[in-house]
């Protein structure tokens, strides 16, 4: 993108990524092995593989995470859930229409790693379990 950092590169512009930036909190924070390393599924390739790789090639290991627990989109009226789409909610927003325990029921319905739907059918259904 026009005026953030790039260098030329036999594959094109090159350009920090945010991986380097997870790497180095996880390296800070935790050290060169975390036991669970979390995020949507859309960070599984090329962000988890990025980052494992600098920590390992840092610390010269061969397994910097055993597990990791990714997690399925947040869908709001069919559209993934994005600032950029300006079709997101915060929890206290959500809380001013629905119960804590009914926004607990709606995370309930759903298996971890598969989208979730959140829209006023699914609050209902969420809502009848009351």
């Amino acid at each position: 993108k026009p005026g953030e950092p790039a260098w030329p590169s036999p594959w094109g512009e090159g350009r920090p990524g945010w991986h380097i930036e997870c790497s180095a909190m996880m390296s800070d924070l935790l050290g060169g092995e975390v036991d669970i390393n979390a995020g949507g599924i859309d960070l599984k390739f090329p962000h988890h593989e990025n980052q494992m790789a600098q920590v390992e090639a840092h610390y010269d290991c061969c397994k910097a995470c055993n597990y990791f627990w990714h997690s399925g989109h947040l869908s709001i009226d069919g559209l993934k859930m994005s600032k950029s789409l300006k079709n997101f909610i915060t929890i206290r927003e959500a809380l001013e229409t629905y119960s804590a325990r009914q926004l607990r029921f709606l995370f309930l319905l759903q298996k971890y790693h598969q989208p979730m739907e959140y829209s006023q059918n699914s609050m209902a259904a969420a809502a009848d379990l009351e």
